[in-house]
């Protein structure tokens, strides 16, 4: 998914603390927010724009095309089917510890309706100079920037690193794709690089993965073939085996969802694999001149 300015924004938790520092901060740098849910508080004013109780009386009242989620995990469940029954199409899905179950029964409603989700756990998504959507800082000038590399991470903190050094190499991002870090995400790494090959406005893409699960191994293959060069960055090189790290989805299941696994699998199909984040720089000036 990647978000533009004409984007119109519904908040699920506007008025909650987050919800109001986020919303003020999206509104800010452009993003278009046209409504925002509590049911508590349908039929007030918060952040310039209207209340309401239910996605589906703020599809009915304004419209919108987005619907991003400030709500605690035990609600996400009936805050997406609200969102997807009122014909939302695509949603983002910032709360993390959302219970398992919950996430696949979500998904399923998603892709039976056409929808799709980003998250759960992500950071969100940016469009520099443009919009953004959820949690990153996109309003810092020395992190985004407009430009022409596609970034994906699982990490929101490491996604931000990356795009510091992308700006510090004299480079800027065409979108920021946070897909999530839980074991079950909507957007998945191949479905972020799909997107991304497809985005007249990329001319290269910096993948940020860690261990755990198998979708960097599951997107090397179409990398193989894409139109666009592929950077890879694969966290966890040095975590000991055996140990859990970091996200909910950094679990390694046998031999899949190593560091080893991981950059095997895309150096096989000819993505460069950098060893430190500083490297972004380099590889991309040897790669686009």
């Amino acid at each position: 998914m990647i978000v533009r300015g004409a984007d119109r924004v519904l908040v699920q938790g506007i008025t909650g603390r987050q919800g109001t520092y986020w919303a003020e901060r999206m509104q800010a740098y452009g993003t278009g927010i046209v409504a925002g849910l509590n049911p508590k508080k349908a039929g007030t004013e918060h952040c310039g724009v209207p209340v309401f109780a239910t996605a589906r009386d703020a599809m009915r009242e304004v419209g919108f095309d987005i619907s991003v989620f400030f709500i605690p995990p035990l609600s996400v469940r009936a805050a997406a089917q609200d969102a997807i029954e009122a014909g939302c199409r695509r949603l983002v899905i910032l709360t993390e510890h959302v219970p398992v179950q919950d996430v696949m029964e979500l998904l399923a409603m998603a892709r039976a309706n056409g929808a799709a989700v980003v998250g759960p756990n992500t950071a969100g998504l940016v469009t520099p100079s443009e919009c953004f959507v959820g949690f990153m800082p996109a309003f810092e000038r020395d992190i985004f920037r407009p430009g022409g590399v596609g970034v994906i991470s699982r990490s929101g903190s490491l996604g931000t690193l990356f795009c510091l050094n992308l700006v510090q190499a004299g480079f800027g991002q065409s979108a920021f794709i946070g897909i999530g870090g839980d074991p079950i995400v909507g957007t998945t790494t191949l479905d972020a690089l799909q997107l991304l090959d497809a985005d007249d406005r990329t001319d290269a893409i910096m993948m940020i993965g860690e261990i755990g699960g198998t979708m960097e191994e599951d997107a090397a293959e179409d990398a193989r073939a894409m139109s666009k060069p592929v950077v890879a960055y694969i966290a966890g090189r040095a975590s000991p085996p055996g140990k859990k790290m970091g996200h909910a989805g950094a679990i390694v299941m046998g031999d899949k969802g190593t560091y080893a696994s991981k950059r095997k699998a895309l150096e096989a199909a000819g993505v460069e694999v950098l060893d430190t984040p500083s490297e972004v720089g380099r590889a991309l000036q040897a790669t686009l001149g």
